[in-house]
């Protein structure tokens, strides 16, 4: 069965700006993945190592505004959602499948070696900016942030910048 198209990239952006919208209103909050990254880590850092996490002044600041559990944490239940919301339209689309798009002349491997490097590159920035591009940069620019707005210009700036590079593991 031949796969269906991709979603046109203006609805795609109209949808995510609207939801945006949708949940600033009722959480009062934009969107965002690495705080739900974040209070799982910690939280199981504090289980299995509780004299060490009382110890680290910001881990310390950091249960200060949450509460126990990253189940009480609304950004956990966003990126359940975001998982389950991209399996069902995977099967919808009839694209669910396990594969590794690479360019012809590099390894599988190298592939998923270089997503993770960048994966864990990406995850320490957004520790570093104060949240990941759903966060900092999305949600800053709907509400005319200026870090939300420089952010976008670094994300974007840094792709264009290191693209020329790393193009090679992904372009045939």
């Amino acid at each position: 069965m031949k796969p269906n198209k991709y979603m046109n990239p203006y609805l795609a952006g109209l949808l995510l700006g609207l939801l945006l919208v949708v949940t600033i209103y009722i959480t009062g909050h934009g969107l965002g993945a690495s705080g739900a990254a974040k209070s799982v880590v910690i939280y199981s850092l504090e289980s299995i190592a509780p004299a060490h996490s009382e110890n680290v002044p910001y881990l310390q600041d950091f249960n200060a505004t949450h509460e126990g559990s990253p189940l009480k944490t609304w950004l956990v239940f966003e990126i359940l959602g975001a998982l389950l919301g991209a399996f069902i339209s995977g099967v919808l689309a009839n694209r669910l499948k396990f594969t590794v798009e690479h360019h012809s002349g590099i390894t599988s491997k190298t592939r998923l070696v270089a997503a993770l490097i960048g994966g864990a590159l990406f995850g320490f920035g957004a520790q570093l900016g104060r949240g990941c591009t759903s966060g900092a940069a999305l949600s800053g620019m709907a509400v005319f942030s200026t870090g939300g707005i420089l952010t976008m210009i670094a994300i974007f700036g840094g792709g264009y910048l290191f693209a020329y590079f790393f193009r090679k593991l992904w372009i045939n």
